[in-house]
């Protein structure tokens, strides 16, 4: 068991998956999160990595790509066999993940769904990825085979950027 103990976390840990974990303070009044996280831990932002919930085609999708990324809706829709793609509305985000904005992670959701994360961010330059570990000012770093497996995510390019 972990220190800080979340549903991504208790996932992590069913699963036999090592992580370590990253504290840090939260701000909610800096415009990117992301950058702010990666920049609290000292870490390179291409490693660091924020979780968007999405709907393709109305079905819900999550996913995940380098803080500094932008993420391309028609990329996301056609890395899922959709149409279209859009932005969860953050009251929905929350309802189906059970975590609030700020510190939703692909690991532990509510209900899991089909989850996508962005090519480059898994290659060999980063052994370690910097993802939320379920809870607002709490990140985790974990191997990006254990990341994918964890959550039995695909990898698709999901950003122009």
């Amino acid at each position: 068991m972990t220190q800080h103990q979340t549903a991504a976390t208790l996932w992590l840990d069913a699963l036999c998956l090592p992580y370590n974990l990253h504290a840090y303070e939260y701000d909610p009044t800096v415009e990117k999160l992301g950058i702010a996280a990666a920049q609290a831990l000292n870490a390179d932002p291409q490693a660091v990595l924020k979780t968007l919930m999405v709907k393709v085609d109305g079905t819900p999708a999550c996913v995940v790509l380098p803080v500094e990324y932008e993420m391309d809706f028609a990329l996301v829709a056609q890395a899922f066999g959709g149409r279209k793609a859009k932005m969860m509305n953050r009251h929905d985000a929350e309802d189906y993940t059970g975590y609030q904005i700020g510190g939703v992670s692909p690991f532990g959701q509510k209900r899991p769904c089909r989850t996508a994360f962005e090519q480059r961010a898994i290659t060999e330059a980063h052994p370690q990825l910097i993802i939320n570990a379920g809870a607002r000012g709490l990140l985790l770093s974990i191997a990006p085979e254990n990341a994918l497996a964890a959550c039995t995510a695909i990898t698709a390019q999901l950003s122009s950027s």
